[in-house]
């Protein structure tokens, strides 16, 4: 028996909307990671990108748990002597309310260039409002 492999024709991409309001970042980005490598489906392959496109809208009232709303802290470099940077989440999601949530997703996807093109069907509205209507999403319940 040989293994099935999805020719790029035969992939079919559905939109999912996700409420993000009063949910758990973690367990958020976890699930929406899966969607967009498209583990869901039967026809998922490592090698190719056979996911689904997601819509999180309300990213700015996403919640986590503990105190990480005021002890987690973001880093970055600006590869430069002296560029290093560190962000609270609670100045973060104030700043930019979109960002915690494309961290946290980004960093549960492959760091290649696969990677990347399953990260750009991703869109994260910080509010309730998104111009994806023509789309006719699916709403997606994710638990927590």
């Amino acid at each position: 028996m040989k293994t099935y492999t999805p020719k790029a024709s035969e992939i079919e991409r559905q939109w999912y909307i996700v409420d993000a309001e009063g949910k758990t970042l973690g367990r958020l980005a976890s699930q929406v990671a899966t969607i967009l490598r498209g583990k869901h489906k039967p026809t998922f392959a490592t090698h190719m990108d056979t996911g689904d496109f997601v819509i999180v809208i309300n990213a700015a009232k996403v919640k986590v748990t503990g105190n990480k709303e005021r002890d987690k802290i973001y880093y970055r470099h600006s590869g430069y002597p002296g560029g290093f940077k560190q962000t609270r989440f609670a100045d973060l999601i104030a700043k930019h309310p979109t960002r915690p949530v494309e961290r946290a997703v980004r960093n549960m996807l492959p760091k290649n260039a696969l990677g990347e093109r399953m990260f750009k069907k991703l869109k994260v509205y910080a509010g309730p409002e998104h111009p994806h209507q023509a789309q006719r999403p699916t709403e997606l319940r994710i638990e927590g």
